[in-house]
């Protein structure tokens, strides 16, 4: 198989060729010239994989509770893609490879496949390019995707635009038990998993999260976006199963205690947004949230190419100086390019 050209790549990515995945994973990392035609041909044969975010402050035991759960999928005879997104390098600009190292359980198994990648300076613990990698994984048929976040505190709420499941890691002993709310992770969270149960306060943690959970409880069906619980008003309501409730699971990953109750638990998820419709929402919130991203990519580059770079330091001087606002500079350059 040509693995240089897209048809090549293609062909030897759906038949199971690892070695292809990773090259079309890297050509969407570099933005290389086939990336593009590499994500059309890709796109309409993905949508079948359930996206599961894994996100938490960092030191909750994510990582190899990561590896857990690819575990109890293996044994159920599933494959798993697995995108850790790792924080960037400061001297190479790659990923530090910390999960990786973490997951080196998962080596060798054909049906896990395991990334790493940088953040690159995204501030929502997610790496730019995760939306097409997670495409690509599901193109080749991956059953399970899993993604696991830097752990970086209020941004990760970026997780709940690109997962269908997000499942939030907390442990006890790493300060205020209701730190996730000033996070904004309570929000976002489909499933709760307090790792490091085997730890002194488990019980306090596992309650303080609950009593929030009922303080907040939905009143009808919710979708999340951008962090945010948008209502949305769904056909047929008195159809549609009572709103889901996340569960509370104690966790020890480093001994896997927990890891099938809490594939149970995100499979029950699954089912569930499949009842309810809500996959179906969750996939139109995902390709509104996509599309706006790539159009504002687009754009900034289109209307780059066009100003005359010397136009533009006249403008970053003038703001910097403070003679004119950003908005208004912002507004020049806008009308310019377009007359």
């Amino acid at each position: 198989m040509d693995l240089t050209t897209v048809e090549g790549l293609t062909s030897a990515l759906e038949a199971g060729n690892r070695r292809a995945l990773a090259r079309v994973i890297s050509h969407i990392e570099n933005n290389t010239e086939l990336a593009m035609p590499l994500l059309a041909a890709l796109y309409p044969k993905s949508g079948r994989a359930h996206i599961i975010g894994v996100t938490g402050a960092p030191g909750t035991g994510k990582s190899t509770l990561v590896n857990q759960l690819a575990g109890a999928y293996r044994r159920r005879d599933m494959t798993v893609g697995v995108i850790a997104i790792d924080p960037t390098s400061p001297f190479s600009g790659g990923a530090l490879l910390g999960d990786r190292v973490r997951m080196r359980d998962l080596a060798g198994d054909p049906g896990v496949f395991i990334r790493s990648m940088a953040t690159r300076g995204s501030l929502g613990g997610l790496a730019q390019a995760t939306d097409d990698v997670i495409m690509a994984l599901d193109a080749a048929g991956f059953d399970r995707i899993i993604i696991e976040t830097v752990g970086v505190g209020q941004s990760e709420v970026e997780i709940a635009s690109a997962a269908y499941t997000t499942v939030v890691v907390e442990a006890p002993g790493l300060g205020d038990e209701v730190q996730a709310i000033k996070a904004g992770i309570l929000e976002i969270a489909d499933i709760f998993a307090v790792n490091k149960a085997d730890r002194e306060g488990v019980d306090r943690t596992v309650m303080a999260l609950k009593m929030m959970l009922n303080l907040g409880a939905p009143e009808k069906f919710q979708v999340m976006h951008h962090g945010r619980m948008l209502p949305v008003n769904l056909p047929e309501p008195e159809k549609l199963p009572r709103g889901w409730t996340p569960p509370v699971l104690k966790t020890v990953a480093i001994s896997g205690e927990g890891a099938e109750a809490l594939m149970e638990a995100i499979e029950n998820h699954r089912l569930y947004l499949e009842q309810s419709g809500g996959r179906i929402l969750r996939d139109r919130l995902r390709a509104a949230t996509e599309l706006r991203v790539i159009l504002r990519d687009y754009l900034l580059e289109e209307l780059l190419a066009r100003t005359d770079p010397g136009e533009l330091e006249i403008l970053v001087e003038a703001v910097a100086r403070r003679e004119v606002d950003p908005y208004t500079a912002v507004r020049q350059l806008v009308h310019k390019t377009a007359d």
